[in-house]
């Protein structure tokens, strides 16, 4: 099959903040370089249709989402970077699968477990306002993976499950049809940092605690400045352990500014003086993609164009695939 593959989707809601940045998108760009494997990397905005039905912060997201990668350096030279809707062969994957899928292995999906409960907590049905999309999404998800036939999904440990439900998709319908499924292999990074967020918690848009990525430099000292500290004075000796501006310095700074900075937190640095450099730091890391994401911005052609390249190239892939797999299933020309 040629080169290993490694896929990874990037679900179009909200706006990136420095949380995705070090956990998914700083790793997933470097690994963009790497010519030793294929890397395909997606705009999942079927998903994204779960979660949110407004239409225009749908299409918004998608061009800040790409916008996004391409300023911060993806290789769009040597990763194949597309949106999920321009592969019409992952939609009727879907349903291939879906034929393949045991309901009693959606019922065990933790998103639609996690609704069920809030819904019987709150006294209401325990189906109330679950959509299709919410209980079949991991068979999407499934196809999203099996389409490219990676065997490498880099996913933070609580996408673990849909991995492995990819996988158990996959051997069942190559065990009635044939082998024509690689099986998946979740790749968890346990270096790749989890940033806390202003208020202490971890860094999520559903705390809305975040620092988006992109924000102006003003904006970007406001947000760092509320990081949430402890009320020790300057001189008094802080723990660096258990402090949210230390550990986004880590995240951006070399071992050497690191261990520097332990030291000063020994030393009983002052907050004010810590999140001025934190600024400083994340700021100059920033600053030039910043510049070229808001070019993007203003060009969504350039964009919409790079995206039309990739689905042509994913679709070298997908498209002999499905053609297979239709004959797999008996759904081919008569004569």
């Amino acid at each position: 099959m040629g080169k290993e593959r490694i896929l990874t989707g990037i679900t179009t809601t909200g706006t990136p903040h420095l949380g995705n940045y070090v956990g998914a998108i700083r790793p997933a760009i470097a690994a963009s370089k790497n010519t030793d494997v294929e890397s395909f990397y997606f705009l999942a905005d079927y998903h994204a249709l779960i979660k949110c039905q407004d239409p225009e912060e749908i299409h918004r997201s998608t061009l800040e989402i790409a916008a996004s990668w391409l300023a911060l350096g993806l290789d769009t030279d040597h990763a194949v970077f597309y949106r999920q809707s321009d592969i019409p062969e992952i939609t009727e994957l879907t349903w291939l699968l879906s034929c393949m899928t045991a309901k009693g292995l959606m019922n065990r999906s933790h998103a639609y477990k996690a609704a069920v409960q809030q819904n019987e907590e709150a006294g209401e049905d325990a189906d109330f306002a679950i959509t299709m999309g919410l209980f079949s999404y991991p068979v999407l998800m499934a196809a999203d993976i099996l389409m490219f036939n990676a065997r490498q999904i880099p996913v933070g440990r609580d996408q673990i499950q849909h991995v492995e439900m990819a996988r158990d998709i996959a051997q069942r319908f190559n065990h009635h049809y044939g082998e024509y499924f690689v099986l998946p292999e979740a790749v968890i990074d346990d270096n790749v940092a989890l940033l806390q967020g202003l208020d202490g918690r971890k860094m999520s848009k559903s705390y809305g605690n975040t620092i988006p990525i992109f924000l102006g430099e003003k904006q970007l000292k406001k947000h760092i400045n509320k990081i949430k500290t402890n009320l020790l004075e300057p001189g008094e000796p802080k723990d660096p352990d258990s402090s949210a501006v230390f550990q986004i310095w880590q995240a951006f700074a070399t071992r050497e500014q690191t261990e520097a900075m332990r030291v000063d937190f020994t030393n009983g640095i002052a907050w004010g003086e810590a999140k001025k450099r934190l600024f400083e730091l994340v700021n100059a890391e920033l600053a030039p993609a910043r510049e070229r994401y808001e070019e993007l911005l203003k060009a969504p052609q350039e964009v919409e164009a790079i995206l039309r390249q990739g689905a042509i190239r994913a679709r070298q892939s997908s498209q002999p695939l499905i053609e297979k797999l239709r004959s797999a299933v008996g759904i081919s020309a008569l004569a």
